[in-house]
């Protein structure tokens, strides 16, 4: 039977995995109808992720139990711990604790503060003409965040589906074997449609008020990246 430790860090990855796949979809839906369908799919998605309820215990607990629990297996030495050195654990880290944040803090902490010149951009205003904003005014800075985020998540999903497989399904359904290429294969096709979406976003012409402009960029200018 699998470890405590182990029934909660796998236990956490589907609840992480559905909201991927709903925050996900709103910039890979750009391909068909630009920033503008982008957008309106994002707003359906909050109605997962963006109330109380929501955000505490369907994204925050998972992603911290899904963190705590995979770091406590290393210190405690599992053997059913990845190697430090393997890419499915690199991935999983520089994720948490450093990609993650940079991402919560630049499209959630940052422009709700309530400050002038910001002051707290609101829902309704925050939505892929900030991300267009961003691309247009720092593109080298948001591209290297945006492809490195999505690249990180999605290698180490895609390892860890094998992983939850091979824990609860082997004895039923057969040992997932690693193939490296067609990791790399389920990779690509899971983030190649989110970047080109938001290339399509990134060839915009930006559609929103200097005021609004002022904002959005007071919002990046509170991260280090964007003060150069």
């Amino acid at each position: 039977m699998p470890s405590i430790l182990t029934t909660l860090a796998q236990g956490s990855a589907p609840f992480i995995s559905t909201f991927l796949l709903i925050h996900l979809s709103a910039p890979a839906m750009a391909n068909l109808g630009g920033s503008s369908l982008a957008s309106q799919v994002m707003i359906l998605g909050r109605e997962y992720y963006k109330t109380s309820f929501g955000h505490r215990y369907l994204v925050v607990l998972p992603i911290v139990t899904h963190g705590l629990s995979a770091t406590a297996k290393r210190i405690m030495g599992e053997r059913s711990s990845r190697p430090l050195r393997s890419l499915f654990t690199i991935a999983g880290y520089a994720s948490l604790l450093f990609l993650l944040p940079q991402h919560y803090l630049l499209h959630r902490v940052f422009p709700s503060d309530p400050n002038p010149p910001v002051l707290a951009v609101s829902p309704a205003e925050l939505d892929f003409e900030y991300v267009k904003f961003g691309l247009h005014q720092w593109p080298l800075t948001n591209w290297a965040l945006y492809v490195g985020l999505t690249a990180c998540v999605a290698w180490h999903a895609a390892e860890g589906s094998r992983i939850i497989w091979n824990t609860w399904l082997a004895a039923e359904a057969g040992i997932w074997k690693k193939n490296t290429k067609r990791h790399a294969a389920a990779v690509i096709a899971g983030v190649l449609p989110v970047l080109t979406g938001l290339f399509v976003m990134s060839r915009e012409s930006l559609m929103l008020f200097s005021a609004t402009a002022e904002r959005y960029e007071a919002a990046f200018r509170h991260h280090v990246f964007f003060r150069v």
